[in-house]
């Protein structure tokens, strides 16, 4: 296969149907996610097919057994894909909602207009479900997009784009909608991340090294994160019950996500009465403990804290301790080794909260509430299509609303300017 002649041939075909999508009224893409949802529904056995042969490569690939839990396409997971496109139909479309409608003073008004982004590339690894989940959220949002999955999963991410298909046909939308690349080849996703003629953003879901790859690579504007060194900060003014609460859940709730707590700081004068009780609970829950020298010096059994430790994300029962010296000091530790993706202060002192929310320069900034809060579900967005960490266009939990744009529209009566 000619890697850069199909990939062309995939980018203008989406570019072609994003303007179909574009145009489609609301009812239309819900029939699209709703019609999906019931040919996924009777075409189990068929998928069920497809991702054995995935499971079964991936065996003999040596993939261990985390890689094939995550790949594995069991019945509930068929039913939460099916749950997830019922969900995403019964969103607020925020496609051609106009905000901020001002008169100016020479009589026109002036408004912004919500519009899709137009061709939006995924390129994620392991989990087939994410194949519904990306192309619902896209074309919920109006757009078009291609879709590149692991190379683990291509039968069953090819199953699951024929579903996508014959959705969108029933519901009168072209089948380049969306679109899966055919192809395991990497040079495909060499292709998709430089054609800004076709692509108008790339979303990476992946490890570190695919999306520094990504990142490094392109030519498309990206949407992503790298990291989440998610930090909880416990001042001298907490409510000690809710402090240990939020702390033990921001760590022990799940270990392998983005949001989970990885450095827990303590303020000096709260340390010695505090840093106990958190130790035995973390001790309770089988969590390793690094702390700095001041924390050593409250709970001699934990380990020492290397300087590798405050950047560390470890997705793991492990867990960074420091004291800081006050709000100033938490503020400089989060500032300059957070990877700006979630943190949180746990206090009941009003000005030192919003100090702190002010201050510490991360997507999510929390007040009272654990880290494992920052997601498009519990934020409102009903799903997300990842996290972000940049400064441009997208922040935080990426929803319907972060794969959109806006455009100014102008409204008069015959006005000229003078």
């Amino acid at each position: 296969m000619d890697i850069s002649a199909y990939m062309a041939e995939v980018g203008l075909a989406a570019r072609a149907a994003a303007v179909q999508v574009a145009r489609s009224s609301t009812a239309v893409r819900n029939e699209v996610l709703l019609a999906t949802a019931r040919i996924l529904d009777k075409a189990r056995a068929e998928l069920a097919e497809a991702n054995r042969k995935d499971l079964e490569q991936g065996r003999a690939n040596g993939l261990d057994e985390a890689m094939l839990d995550r790949l594995e396409l069991t019945p509930a997971r068929i039913d939460g894909m099916i749950a997830g496109l019922e969900q995403v139909a019964a969103l607020p479309d925020p496609i051609g909602t106009i905000t901020d409608m001002t008169y100016r003073p020479s009589g026109i008004q002036v408004g912004r207009m919500r519009v899709p982004l137009g061709v939006i590339g995924i390129i994620y690894e392991s989990r087939p479900n994410v194949t519904v989940e990306a192309a619902s959220l896209c074309l919920k949002s109006g757009n078009a997009t291609i879709l590149r999955g692991g190379s683990e999963a291509i039968h069953s991410n090819q199953a699951i784009a024929d579903c996508l298909a014959r959705g969108l046909a029933a519901a009168g939308l072209p089948q380049a909608a969306v679109q899966v690349v055919k192809t395991t080849d990497r040079a495909a996703v060499g292709e998709l991340i430089t054609m800004p003629q076709y692509v108008d953003v790339i979303v990476p879901r992946g490890g570190k090294g695919l999306i520094e790859r990504i990142s490094r690579d392109a030519r498309v504007p990206v949407i992503k994160h790298l990291d989440g060194v998610c930090h909880v900060y416990i001042d001298a003014h907490a409510d000690p019950e809710k402090a240990l609460a939020v702390a033990v859940n921001a760590k022990t709730q799940r270990y392998g996500t983005c949001n989970t707590m990885e450095t827990l700081l303590v303020d000096r004068e709260i340390a010695e009465d505090i840093l106990p009780l958190i130790a035995s609970a973390f001790r309770d829950k089988s969590v390793e403990l690094r702390g700095c020298e001041a924390s050593r010096a409250v709970v001699a059994d934990m380990l020492e804290a290397t300087e590798d430790d405050w950047h560390a994300e470890y997705l793991a029962p492990i867990l960074a301790v420091r004291v800081v010296d006050g709000l100033d000091g938490a503020i400089e530790h989060i500032n300059r080794y957070s990877s700006q993706h979630t943190d949180s202060i746990i206090t009941e002192n009003y000005t030192r909260a919003r100090r702190f929310i002010t201050e510490v320069d991360s997507s999510s900034v929390m007040v009272n509430a654990s880290t494992r809060f920052a997601d498009g579900f519990e934020y409102g967005l009903g799903a997300e299509i990842g996290i972000s960490t940049d400064k441009i266009h997208a922040r935080g939990p990426v929803g319907l609303e972060g794969l959109t744009s806006q455009k100014y529209v102008v409204f008069g009566d015959g006005h000229v300017r003078t």
